[in-house]
């Protein structure tokens, strides 16, 4: 029988250690089940997530796109599936295996001139591979609009970031409001991280989502970061580490 990957999208408002939260998940997934294939994509043109995972960038789907298009732009047409042969091949030299996951890189959004009909293309490969995987875990930029373009029309378990902040919440309510237009997805959960004053937790509310769990502020996280530190090297009693295993736990992916 064929398996069906858990396709785990992070989302949230820019600022809030969603990309942090990211990588913790891949860290989890990747010790607690070692015979497993794990895809992190990274779908934030910042990058981030190749940072917090220690990868390093060469080649992005971006610049696959990229030179797709050049060889339409200097009358090189190829036929449709052609194109399609040609970035499927490619995105494997995209690709940057890491001792228990692989990852990839989605690179700067469209520049004007879209191409849909190479972006469908690339978005089709992207659900190509990610079916050869056990477990998918996307860092999308701040809203979900690009995931859905880009990468993923369906996913399995939608988390949502947030701090404790009410723009904070209001974001990811937004979020999770587009989220049931553009995407299919079967679970979704919010996580509270950043957390100065545990008694107004409560107060965080996002209407039809379980708060799974509450990460305090940590000091030695953004020590860690300070450091270039990746979050591999966070030790396993880290507070961000356990919140995000908490909130796994409850959402059914550990």
């Amino acid at each position: 029988m064929e398996n069906k990957a858990k396709i785990i999208t992070v989302a949230g408002k820019g600022g809030v250690g969603k990309t942090s939260i990211c990588a913790c998940i891949v860290r989890l997934l990747a010790e607690k089940y070692p015979d497993k294939k794990i895809l992190a994509i990274d779908a934030d043109p910042a990058v981030g997530l190749s940072v917090a995972l220690g990868v390093d960038v060469k080649l992005t789907l971006d610049d696959i796109r990229m030179s797709i298009v050049d060889s339409v732009e200097n009358g090189e047409t190829k036929e449709a599936l052609e194109l399609l042969s040609e970035a499927r091949f490619r995105i494997f030299d995209a690709l940057v295996e890491m001792p228990g996951f692989a990852f990839l890189a989605i690179g700067r959004p469209e520049s004007s001139g879209c191409y849909c009909k190479v972006n469908s293309y690339l978005k089709e490969v992207i659900g190509l591979l990610a079916s050869s995987f056990d477990y998918v875990v996307i860092d999308g930029e701040a809203g979900i609009e690009q995931i859905q373009r880009r990468v993923m029309e369906k996913v399995t378990h939608l988390l949502l970031i947030t701090d404790q902040s009410k723009k904070g919440a209001q974001v990811v309510t937004t979020i999770k409001s587009v989220a049931d237009e553009l995407i299919a997805y079967e679970r979704v959960g919010a996580i509270i991280n950043r957390v100065t004053n545990p008694e107004l937790v409560p107060l965080t509310v996002i209407p039809g989502v379980e708060i799974l769990t509450a990460i305090p502020a940590d000091a030695s996280f953004a020590a860690n970061d300070i450091r270039g530190l990746s979050v591999l090297d966070l030790p396993a009693d880290n507070l961000m580490l356990q919140g995000v295993q908490e909130a796994l736990r409850k959402i059914e992916i550990l």
